[in-house]
């Protein structure tokens, strides 16, 4: 612990209330006035099992006995149906320690549960980073590091400590249920390996850990191709294109999980890379994956979120705020105003504005020395990506389109030098 946890700093357990996260509890507990860190726990609630009150009563009573804060979340599982309730509830605990203020959440896997992982992942055909080791930290940047203090410790070493220290902790009835794939390994399959391999825990560790090296080999090599490949978010079809397959798809998984974009099968990743580096020039091939877009566009491959169906007509008047929050495009449009720049406010002044949605046959004229043109020109030649052209906010004074965003003022608008203006800006999450 003291290698990787400064003076200071805040860890948050992940409790639920079983041997494994109750020793964790009781070790951190132990070592936080040696090792100088801030310690509370968080128990999460799935609501799946009928004594899940009773799990929290105990989480509650075992942290106050030991003065560790707690906090108490209850999550309702999605996409149960489709990921299976044992995924399905793992991303939402996951989600819920994402959006922690603390330093560090600790988990209570073992060497047992290393094993068990990767045996799960070789059947379900899982590539080499699927393999590889869960780390003993794992550091990200926008939410905090995930430490497992006892992923060197087998499971009956765990359950020894609780025993000989008296403590109370709790069973969850679906450990026994063998439906699940985790406990058919666990009590059907392991047992039987364990009688002709015994040192199986520490030997598929070792795999496990061997898988995880290879991972960052091809992690190190992703990021050497990705240097030509990758900018501002967006891959290079041609790039990706000159790469041996392997290398190629190497290099498309690492965009992927750059984007934090869910791991596709490798079938899936093969058709993905068909289409982007073999469609034909002037086609702008789409593919859906998970909930989000790959667009293929003037050679680069862009990420969009899933978008929403927009209704077309929609409005929004503008009452002199400085900015407006549209939360139908996801994004905010600032109007600030400005000396000899952006929109003359003395026109705009004189009529209702209001912002809408393109609704094809406008025509306008950012440029004074060219002439008037028709919008959907304009936003080729200003290299506006298709699937956003319809979720540019327009500005209207009364029924004249007076600005575009990604594209700028109607020459006859411009607010003239030395006179008041509003610049009109647009911000959006849409990538």
């Amino acid at each position: 612990m003291a290698r990787y946890v400064k003076p200071g700093a805040r860890i948050t357990l992940g409790l639920s209330g079983g041997v494994d996260s109750v020793v964790l509890l009781d070790l951190l507990a132990r070592l936080a006035a040696d090792l100088s860190f801030h310690l509370s726990a968080i128990h999460v609630n799935h609501q799946i099992s009928p004594h899940a009150k009773d799990w929290a009563d105990i989480c509650q009573t075992l942290c106050t006995s030991r003065h560790i804060p707690l906090r108490m979340h209850t999550i309702d599982i999605e996409d149960a149906a489709k990921l299976g309730l044992e995924a399905a509830a793992r991303r939402a605990r996951y989600a819920e320690y994402a959006q922690l203020d603390t330093d560090f959440i600790a988990l209570a896997q073992h060497r047992d549960d290393q094993a068990e992982t990767l045996l799960l992942q070789l059947l379900r055909g899982a590539g080499v980073k699927g393999l590889a080791a869960m780390p003993v930290l794992r550091e990200a940047t926008n939410h905090p590091a995930y430490i497992r203090p006892l992923l060197d410790i087998d499971r009956s070493e765990i359950e020894a400590w609780a025993r000989q220290h008296a403590l109370q902790w709790v069973e969850d009835e679906s450990n026994q249920d063998t439906h699940f794939n985790r406990n058919f390994l666990r009590h059907c399959v392991l047992p039987q390996l364990g009688e002709r391999f015994p040192a199986w825990r520490a030997t598929l560790a070792r795999s496990a850990q061997n898988l995880a090296e290879a991972a960052d080999l091809l992690d190190q090599l992703a990021a050497l191709d990705a240097t030509d490949s990758i900018r501002n978010q967006r891959l290079s079809c041609a790039q990706l294109a000159a790469l041996p397959p392997a290398r190629a798809r190497n290099l498309l998984r690492y965009f992927l999980a750059r984007n934090d974009i869910p791991m596709p099968s490798q079938a899936r990743l093969a058709t993905m890379l068909e289409q982007l580096t073999h469609a034909s020039a002037d086609s702008r091939p789409c593919i859906l994956h998970a909930s989000w877009e790959l667009h293929r566009y003037q050679g680069w491959v862009h990420l969009t979120s899933g978008l929403p169906s927009l209704v077309a007509n929609l409005r929004w008047p503008w009452q002199r705020e400085t900015q407006l929050l549209l939360k139908e495009l996801d994004g905010v449009l600032k109007l600030t105003p400005a000396i000899g720049q952006g929109l003359d406010r003395n026109k705009l002044d004189q009529a209702s504005v209001t912002i809408r949605l393109r609704q094809g046959g406008e025509h306008f004229r950012p440029d004074c020395q060219r002439p008037r043109r028709s919008l959907k020109n304009l936003l080729q030649e200003y290299a506006i990506p298709p699937w956003l052209r319809d979720r540019l906010p327009l500005l209207y004074c009364g029924e004249t389109l007076v600005w575009v965003a990604g594209i700028g003022v109607d020459c006859a608008w411009q607010a003239p030098a030395d006179t008041a203006g509003i610049q009109p800006e647009w911000n959006n999450n849409t990538r």
